[in-house]
């Protein structure tokens, strides 16, 4: 894909929007077996259906005193007891794999709500009594979309995920890092920036999300993670929703380039970078993810089979994007695509295809 010819060529149309609300998609069977085969299936003690049960609720302002979206909630004091207890156990079980000895010197210092966001998810603050360090978890509705959405990060991207499901609740870790809308605020002038690396990232990012079609990856949606290096630093762009997996009709919705509220770092990367670069960091990347398919390939073919068969769409955007991946791809397979599941196993196959010949070829060579 070239970047620079695409973005030039979107930049008249302002209303690349996501939909405004994307319905829950319910856990099917073999989606259960498959997250209790590979451990992300746990008996929790609270669920969510527990935790929304608060009586009252105040507005949770930021340090400059703006709304957050967010809102802390308040339990009766019996219901508390309850809670409190099972949400330290919930985090022992996210670090601990379920080791209680520690817990003691846990306990739940805030929970936080919000209405704006898909999953309406519950924020957990858990605190150090000891030395007052915190640490945060999100407990949501589990859905099937967001589930896939977090295996294919786990499987495919850089970094790992950890998260556990039971039932109809989804227990998430917190990801670190800047939110990308607050690096554009506060970060994108900062005389330390290094915005050729940065440019080079947000180019990986946006080839990661459109090759395994996570959308809506506005600034808000992503975390920027800022590592000292040996003369300098280097930027991990991680995407922290999952909600819009394979969902939408419209391709460019799958390219984090071409949402406004990215424009920042869209003109980073036209001003720092040319043509040839930015092709390189494409191939990078669509490298490594190939390196990662072949060395997850049957927990990954599982996953896409069982995604295949689901329902996480509807039919109209389901024909939609096969109409719109065919017409940039040249490749009329997609047109005969009869879910989102098989949409992003074709969209794997055909932008991986070339760096898996070419892995498979060297592998070949290695073990003569």
């Amino acid at each position: 894909m070239n970047f620079i010819d695409e973005q030039l060529k979107f930049r008249s149309d302002a209303n690349n929007k996501p939909s405004k609300k994307k319905p829950i998609f319910q856990v099917n069977e073999r989606l259960r077996e498959y997250l209790k085969k590979n451990g992300r299936e746990v008996k929790i003690p609270v669920s969510y259906r527990d935790l929304i049960h608060f009586v009252s609720s105040v507005p949770l302002l930021d340090k400059q005193g703006k709304n957050t979206l967010w809102e802390t909630v308040v339990y009766d004091m019996r219901h508390w007891d309850f809670i409190r207890e099972g949400l330290v156990k919930i985090y022992a079980i996210l670090k601990t794999e379920g080791d209680l000895t520690f817990t003691k010197h846990l306990d739940v210092a805030r929970i936080d709500y919000c209405s704006f966001a898909n999953s309406n998810p519950f924020r957990i603050r858990i605190v150090n009594k000891f030395n007052d360090n915190y640490d945060h978890y999100y407990i949501k509705l589990a859905d099937a979309s967001r589930i896939y959405g977090l295996e294919l990060e786990h499987l495919l991207s850089p970094n790992r995920i950890t998260y556990l499901t039971w039932l109809n609740t989804l227990v998430e870790e917190h990801i670190p890092g800047i939110p990308g809308d607050l690096f554009i605020q506060n970060y994108l002038q900062d005389p330390s920036l290094n915005k050729i690396r940065l440019a080079k990232e947000f180019v990986k990012f946006n080839e990661r999300c459109f090759v395994r079609l996570l959308g809506d990856m506005r600034s808000y949606n992503f975390v920027v993670d800022i590592t000292p290096d040996i003369e300098d630093f280097q930027y991990r762009i991680r995407a922290i929703d999952f909600d819009q997996q394979s969902y939408e009709g419209r391709k460019s919705l799958y390219l984090p380039q071409f949402f406004k509220e990215n424009l920042a770092f869209v003109d980073l990367c036209m001003q720092h970078l040319n043509k040839d670069s930015i092709e390189q960091y494409q191939t990078e990347e669509r490298t490594m993810m190939a390196f990662r398919v072949a060395s997850s390939r049957f927990r990954l073919m599982e996953l896409l089979n069982i995604m295949a068969k689901d329902t996480i769409g509807t039919p109209e955007k389901l024909s939609q994007l096969g109409a719109e991946l065919n017409e940039f791809s040249h490749a009329p397979v997609f047109l005969k695509c009869r879910s989102m599941g098989q949409l992003v196993k074709r969209q794997l196959k055909q932008t991986l295809q070339k760096n898996l010949a070419l892995i498979q070829k060297h592998i070949g060579k290695f073990g003569d």
